[in-house]
């Protein structure tokens, strides 16, 4: 009996002290806060107009590259005036031959010729004699055939050295290597002492200075180019060249599919590009409407694109996709164009989270 009561009365402190040490837990522990509301600015997508453009990529190439090289065979160089990057006038002298030779054979040329003269005048007089000699019977027809034969002879031997006095006066006229047309030096092989040699190449000339940009297009989007579009490429250092479509290839390269596109670059792209670079671009085909939002409203993750919507003060994690971009603005769909929804921080956020908004931009980019 008296253990009875003992164990009911241990049981009864072991009770009480239960409860009492969970009512010191509750009054002694303080409530766990909900999470703070962040302050963020709204925004609403705008329609806007922008332009369509193609985007392409391609080398910078000259016009027209005009090879020159000598006119004369076997010849010595004795001056080269023209370096690479140099800018030449058509007729401009780039290099001379060496001239004496050259003058050699035209003084040849000239005594020959008067050889000639002297020759078919004496000739052209003994025919002359011989005729008046057959006409009183001191000459027979045989003789006075012989003299006309001679003189005929002798102008021919003259109008072969007039020819050969052609060619020397156009060697003489060739000693100088001159520029065909105005334009830019890109290529010299030519030196001083060297001998010249036919299909020698001592200069390559860039024609008119201008420069091309040949873009390459898949065979999809070449039917939505045509002549005279504008096209713009950046150059190495950021720099914006605008061009214009000349032509268009009519084939396409069988192994990769592509068509090439031939962009005229105004004369002073040559400041900026040089033949050979690799240059990225796009061709404006056209404006269209675009449904835009800032790209602080944009939060990328996993891959995908969202934006949080609001609705009563609180957020809900939107997927949209994505297209053309402007400047700091980037096209989207998916989306009401009436929504609200959160303009930056958006990375601080999680679907379902309550935000207080404002419509000071500037506040929601201080926020945490």
């Amino acid at each position: 009996m008296n253990i009875s009561f003992r164990l009911l009365g241990q049981a009864l402190v072991v009770v009480l002290l239960a409860a009492c040490s969970e009512a010191g837990k509750d009054a002694g522990s303080p409530p766990v806060p909900g999470k703070a509301a962040l302050t963020v600015a709204t925004t609403t997508p705008q329609m806007l107009e922008w332009p369509l453009t193609l985007k392409a990529s391609g080398n910078i190439a000259a016009w027209q590259e005009a090879v020159i090289g000598p006119e004369i065979n076997n010849y010595r160089i004795t001056e080269v005036h023209a370096n690479v990057g140099d800018v030449v006038k058509k007729g401009q002298i780039l290099a001379r031959i060496a001239p004496e030779t050259v003058e050699n054979e035209l003084a040849e040329s000239l005594a020959m010729v008067a050889e000639a003269e002297a020759t078919l005048a004496e000739a052209r007089a003994n025919n002359e004699r011989a005729r008046q000699l057959r006409e009183k019977g001191f000459y027979s027809p045989q003789q006075s055939t012989q003299t006309q034969t001679v003189a005929d002879t002798a102008l021919a031997r003259l109008n072969v050295a007039r020819a050969r006095l052609k060619t020397a006066q156009l060697k003489r006229s060739k000693a100088s290597v001159q520029a065909p047309d105005d334009g830019i030096v890109s290529a010299r092989a030519a030196t001083v002492g060297t001998l010249t040699e036919t299909g020698q190449e001592l200069f390559r000339l860039i024609r008119g200075g201008r420069l091309e940009w040949r873009a390459e297009v898949t065979s999809a989007e070449l039917a939505r180019l045509k002549p005279d579009q504008v096209a713009t490429l950046s150059g190495p250092n950021g720099e914006v060249i605008e061009g214009v479509v000349r032509a268009i290839a009519p084939s396409v390269d069988p192994q990769t599919r592509n068509a090439l596109v031939y962009v005229d670059l105004p004369a002073t792209a040559a400041q900026v590009v040089s033949a050979g670079m690799f240059a990225r671009g796009e061709f404006r085909l056209g404006q269209s409407s675009a449904l835009t939002l800032p790209q602080s409203a944009v939060l990328l993750r996993e891959g995908f694109a969202y934006v949080f919507r609001v609705d009563n003060d609180k957020v809900s994690q939107i997927k949209i996709d994505t297209g053309r971009r402007n400047g700091e603005r980037i096209e989207i769909s998916g989306l009401d164009a009436q929504a609200r929804v959160v303009a930056s921080g958006g990375g601080f956020l999680a679907d379902g989270d309550s935000v207080r908004v404002v419509t000071d931009k500037t506040a929601a980019s201080s926020s945490p």
